[in-house]
Formats: C-alpha cells, structure tokens, sequence
C-alpha cells in the first residue's frame, strides 16, 4: 500500500502528529509524508490512501489571516512558540480547493487543536473531511484530532496515540475505488 499523508503547520504540532501517523503505518507499505506545499498531484496520484491534516484555527482550517497571526505570536519577544521550517503558504484551505477528482480513492482527516471540548475548540478536521468528500474521495475513518495544551505544545502520547491511528489505517486494508 502506497499512503501520502499531506500535512499543514505552524509551530510543528501537526508536523509530529503526521510523522507519528506514518510511522503506524510504515509497516504495512511506502509511505510519504509531506508538507502542504511540496503535495504535488503526482504524489496524491501515486497514493493508494491519502490522509490528510492541519492545525485547527479559530474552530476550523487555517486562513491567510490566522497563519499570519501564528506568525506574529510567535515573533513577540516573550514567545516561547517556534515557526516549524515547514510552515509556508498555502495551507490546506487553498491546496483541498485545488485538488482534483479523487475518484474514491480512499482518504482520512486529523487536526491539531486545543486540549478542550470540540464544541468550543473546532476541528479542522471536520472541514478537511468535507472537502476530500466534496472533491470525491471515500473517507475511510471518521475525522481524528490530536491534542496540544493551553502553551501550544503537543499533550503527552498523542505521537504515540497518532501511530496507532496510522497503524489502525492501514490494517483496514483499505482497498481502492
């Protein structure tokens, strides 16, 4: 099984949570993972199952205008927040709004958001699921969220709790169409 796991980040949160992901599922198949901005359609092409996530921003897929308030946070003084390298434009809402046809192709959704009840947090997770849907990809797992702490920190066990959801992925067998 080829798997993508396509990610968006600022501080690195989703960037671990995605890395986590993959290592579940690196036993059952090739699996690449790759920030937003390098997930050609070659490689969506190439993918056997995609998944796919990003931070969740004022309750759901970051904007121009929040990932340039991240910035700004992590750019005051006292900061203790660090912009992950991998942090660019365009995030998920630009890149899913240009996806092509998925042709069922079997797909999955996560989000990083605050430790906190989903009704007051968001998730992202939750619209990226609908935009895969709405670009004809078959979900194939209800959308998962991993957790970080008022600081913006990973919580502890969520990269191990993100390699089983891989690892539980992909003993699905999720099969094409």
């Amino acid at each position: 099984m080829h798997t993508l796991v396509v990610y968006e980040t600022i501080y690195g949160n989703t960037h671990a949570v995605a890395e986590g992901i993959a290592g579940g599922l690196r036993a059952h198949g090739e699996v690449r993972v790759v920030a937003v901005g390098h997930a050609t359609p070659e490689l969506v092409d190439w993918a056997d199952l995609v998944i796919v996530g990003g931070p969740t921003h004022a309750h759901g897929m970051t904007r121009a205008s929040t990932r340039k308030g991240a910035r700004e946070a992590a750019a005051k003084p006292a900061s203790e927040l660090t912009i992950d390298p991998d942090a660019a434009e365009p995030g998920l809402r630009e890149w899913l709004g240009s996806l092509d046809d998925g042709r069922g192709k079997p797909a999955a959704a996560f989000d990083t958001r605050v430790d906190g009840p989903a009704l007051l947090t968001g998730r992202a997770s939750v619209g990226i699921a609908s935009q895969l849907r709405h670009h004809g990809f078959r979900l194939v797992a209800e959308p998962a969220s991993f957790l970080v702490d008022r600081r913006t920190r990973l919580v502890p066990g969520e990269s191990d709790r993100a390699a089983r959801w891989g690892a539980d992925l992909a003993a699905m067998r999720v099969p094409a169409g």
